[in-house]
């Protein structure tokens, strides 16, 4: 028997009938579980209509009440959030630790969400010039948009719908169709702590459902998570039609290695941020730059423990790494492999040799180690997005950093050192939107931003933090001037001036 899972639009599921829909899997078994329904433009209209009739009431609807909404939702998150995780690992495929990790990072925005007052607060300056008074003001920009990606089907979508309503809007999300049953969980538990109906709204589907939003003329913004070649389509489709985008992109992120790094500990960060998730984060790992002379004991080592991982479904409470998305992309990932000796890399450990501790038919791969990868390899070009990690030796810290900074991508980098004076160049050369200094996945923690550089961001603002209530608010800024019923009264065709 398989699950029908359907769309969540004005408070409710949706009883209408679709034409296409989609097959969710179980990663860790390859078998079916359910039926998605896809939307198409009507389907996406009725949504958006239902939203900008919600957002009409709920912009006007005061900070107090749109606060006592999101302190219900972050209670009903925190109580369930092992159901949330279960969601998540039984259609993505990653273990509960990791998936239940996802929605507690995921939780601290809408907490962050929950101090929306202090966090929309104008500006007045008082007497700017004689009489007058000016100050700012921030006004929700209606209804707004998510699209969001299969690695992070919880996490991800709080990264945006907690603020964007929090701030006044309605939120209508499209979540990936390979695993969209944490979605809709999210917004029933949102409408149980009393959010009015259409004011987060989820629907389902592939390119169409895509295109009819970023389309829509009432829409009148959209976050988005994916690969780069989406995330520029999504960009350059939405701004022609005149909406704000936030779209964020691929990634191929650099840690490097100085010679003075404690092996041990870093050999620690490579594996655990390289191999966590099977490697489908964003904010992965999967270039290691080591400097001369570190890379045989660093290879070494990182192997050693590559070989301790435990493969296998999120069932096994001792199983380190799940399987893969789809058989396609694992079959995509395992061909780096090849594809990497045949060009003259090293393959220190191949995941397709790996012991598995699930069913045959499951999408997997185990981690997997090239050594004396080049730039010139497909390894090192593409993003993987699976568990691929690779490693190239440089001479020289300075080799290193131009390495890193030749990268198209600008998500993330880190490096491992002991010497002060080489992490503050680092953080302060390298270009990148996130860096860790002795930190491997430098996401920031929610009073912060999330957005790379380059090819990693289309657009101006990150995502949460400060830049998530610029993004999804509008600056208004009200000169006023009361004058005295006695003042002087004539017509000045002058420049006006502050005095």
């Amino acid at each position: 028997m398989t699950r029908h899972i359907t769309h969540w639009i004005d408070g409710k599921p949706w009883t209408g009938s679709s034409d296409r829909a989609g097959e969710v899997f179980d990663p860790a078994t390859g078998r079916a579980t359910g039926t998605v329904d896809f939307a198409d433009g009507a389907v996406v209209d009725q949504a958006v209509r239902a939203a900008a009739q919600a957002a009409a009431t709920w912009r006007t609807t005061s900070v107090a009440r749109r606060t006592q909404v999101l302190f219900g939702f972050r209670q009903r998150l925190a109580e369930r959030l092992s159901e949330v995780a279960a969601l998540v690992s039984a259609e993505h495929g990653k273990v509960l630790a990791d998936a239940e990790g996802e929605v507690r990072r995921g939780l601290e925005i809408v907490e962050l969400a929950c101090g929306i007052g202090q966090l929309t607060k104008g500006e007045l300056s008082e007497e700017v010039s004689r009489g007058i008074d000016t100050f700012s003001i921030r006004q929700p920009l209606g209804v707004v948009a998510g699209i969001t990606p299969f690695n992070f089907p919880a996490m991800v979508p709080l990264w945006m719908f907690p603020l964007a309503v929090a701030c006044g809007n309605a939120f209508v999300l499209k979540p990936s169709e390979k695993d969209p049953s944490a979605s809709l969980l999210l917004a029933e538990l949102f409408a149980d702590a009393g959010l009015p109906d259409g004011v987060f709204s989820v629907v389902h589907g592939d390119a169409v459902a895509v295109d009819a939003l970023l389309a829509h003329p009432t829409v009148q913004a959209v976050s988005f998570v994916g690969s780069t070649a989406v995330a520029r389509h999504v960009y350059e489709t939405a701004t022609a039609s005149g909406k704000r985008v936030q779209a964020l992109g691929g990634a191929k992120n650099h840690l490097v290695v100085l010679p003075d790094a404690d092996l041990d500990r870093t050999a620690d960060a490579c594996v655990s941020a390289g191999f966590g998730s099977a490697g489908e984060r964003c904010m992965a790992i999967s270039v290691v730059v080591a400097v001369d002379p570190v890379g045989d004991a660093l290879v070494e080592r990182i192997a050693e423990r590559t070989g301790e991982l435990r493969v296998g479904p999120a069932t096994d409470p001792q199983a380190d790494m799940g399987p893969l998305i789809t058989r396609a992309h694992r079959d995509r990932v395992a061909g780096y492999l090849d594809a990497a000796a045949a060009d003259g890399a090293t393959v220190a450990v191949d995941g397709r040799r790996h012991e598995i501790h699930g069913e045959d038919s499951g999408f997997w791969l185990g981690p997997s180690l090239l050594d004396r990868v080049t730039p010139a390899m497909s390894a090192y070009r593409d993003e993987i997005f699976g568990p691929v990690l690779s490693v190239v030796r440089v001479e020289s810290f300075e080799a290193a950093l131009a390495l890193v900074n030749a990268s198209p991508y600008g998500n993330g980098a880190a490096i491992f050192t002991d010497d002060g004076r080489a992490a503050r160049r680092f953080q302060r050369e390298v270009e990148a939107g996130m860096v860790g200094v002795n930190v491997p996945i430098p996401v920031p923690v929610a009073p912060f931003s999330f957005g790379g550089w380059k090819a990693s961001l289309f657009g101006d603002l990150g995502m949460y933090g400060p830049d998530g209530v610029r993004f999804y608010t509008r600056a208004k800024v009200i000169t006023a001037h009361w004058p005295e019923p006695t003042s002087g009264r004539g017509v000045e065709l002058g420049f006006p001036t502050n005095s």
